[in-house]
């Protein structure tokens, strides 16, 4: 099915279109962009640089994405953005490109929300289901993985990690990593308040094993207990295999310790 182009809009020749896109009035479309099938850009859009659009995604007005990233170091690299499918970019949403540090790539996966005045920074990898809610802001480097909602106006900290199934409170402010399926609120007292039982129940997770995720959440952040202990007390209470979420929460917490500030992937971040 051919593409349906608003003749107000501006699409450059060598940009490349997939079957039934749908580009509305003043548009702003790039020779190095691709968009995938059945892709939909409202009005307003600006979609520039390097940058790949799977299928099925849905830009609403005032959406910019590919915006040269706001690092001082950036050269003028040939860096970018890759989109995969279903996902819902509300109004005025930015996700700029990459810089020339790590692998130069912003990415974002499939079947993501992000919801009015959101801002995805320079090499932020968003993974699948994520949900940023209203003026969310990510700092460069940020990874957000499965699962995660970060709720309306919560800013989170350069190359933090937001664990699987994790939840961020309104108005937060995330300066170090948040452990999968742990709840973190709080601007000033910002921590971990709790676990994230809604989304672990939504998610099929067994009862037994929201118990144990549970018990780790108190043994760190009621009794202060090292991650050594706490591994050895999960080893004393599971007979046999760990449960893979149990197993991805140590893994990730042991990942953190060897991390710089409460952040695992700061170690990793060039002088």
């Amino acid at each position: 099915m051919a593409c349906n182009i608003s003749p107000l809009a501006q699409v450059d020749p060598q940009a490349q279109l997939g079957e039934d896109v749908q580009i509305g009035p003043f548009c702003v479309i790039g020779p190095e962009v691709q968009v995938g099938d059945r892709s939909r850009l409202d009005s307003h859009v600006v979609i520039n640089g390097r940058v790949t659009v799977g299928s099925d995604n849905r830009f609403h007005p005032g959406a910019v994405i590919g915006g040269e990233p706001q690092d001082i170091s950036y050269a003028g690299g040939e860096t970018r953005v890759e989109i995969g499918d279903g996902n819902l970019f509300r109004e005025g949403v930015t996700v700029n490109r990459g810089a020339e540090k790590e692998d130069g790539v912003t990415r974002i996966g499939n079947k993501n929300m992000l919801m009015a005045n959101c801002h995805v920074a320079h090499n932020c990898h968003i993974h699948d289901g994520v949900i940023l809610v209203n003026g969310v802001l990510l700092g460069g480097h940020v990874h957000v993985q499965d699962g995660v909602v970060v709720s309306g106006n919560s800013v989170v900290h350069h190359f933090s990690t937001l664990g699987t199934l994790c939840f961020v409170g309104g108005g937060s402010r995330v300066p170090h990593d948040v452990p999968p399926y742990m709840m973190w609120v709080g601007a000033d007292d910002c921590r971990v308040r709790t676990i994230n039982v809604v989304g672990m129940q939504r998610r099929g997770i067994r009862h037994e094993t929201i118990r144990l995720i549970k018990h780790v959440q108190r043994l760190l952040y009621r009794d202060h207990k090292p991650i050594d202990f706490v591994a050895a007390e999960m080893n004393h209470r599971v007979d046999g295999e760990w449960p893979p979420e149990l197993a991805l929460l140590i893994d990730f917490l042991s990942e953190r310790n060897v991390g710089r500030q409460g952040r695992r992937r700061e170690a990793r971040r060039a002088a």
